[in-house]
């Protein structure tokens, strides 16, 4: 089969969530055993590791979903007292369930394409394999303030209904 061939979508009549692909777990490591720390400088050992699953990008060759694992540390500073962790700011923003690469794209959809958020998150689906529900894309929107009022209010008027 080459490059150019027709391959059709594998997932098109999933209705329910928990049918869809089983993720590619990729795991990644974030633990360091000493790190500075960021209030007085001071060299601080490693207290604790955990884990952290985020949604990225799928694999559109693989037809599936792709969840990052990060292993990430816990440092104690024992001259100043302070908690820190490793650095995930790159990756995803405190909280989130979602790569960076997932929001933006996500945006980026609604506001340049100028799809309604249902579609938007039909499209990441189909497009990046990655499943966003459409609530969650307007929340995106809304805070990145990206979308202007008049398409706010035709979403509501019926144009995301799909």
């Amino acid at each position: 089969m080459s490059n150019l061939d027709y391959v059709p979508d594998a997932t098109p009549d999933i209705a329910r969530f928990k049918d869809l692909p089983k993720p590619s777990i990729r795991r990644h490591s974030r633990s360091e055993a000493k790190r500075r720390c960021p209030s007085c400088g001071h060299p601080s050992y490693r207290d604790k590791e955990f884990t952290r699953r985020l949604h990225d990008l799928g694999d559109l060759e693989a037809n599936q979903p792709i969840d990052l694992e990060i292993t990430y540390s816990q440092h104690h500073c024992s001259k100043c007292g302070k908690y820190f962790k490793s650095e995930l700011d790159d990756l995803a923003a405190p909280y989130s369930h979602y790569t960076r690469r997932v929001i933006h794209q996500a945006v980026r959809v609604v506001v340049e394409d100028g799809l309604p958020y249902r579609s938007a998150s039909w499209r990441l689906w189909h497009d990046h394999r990655v499943f966003v529900p459409w609530a969650t894309i307007q929340n995106w929107v809304e805070a990145s303030g990206k979308k202007s009022r008049d398409a706010r209010q035709s979403d509501r008027s019926g144009s995301s209904a799909g």
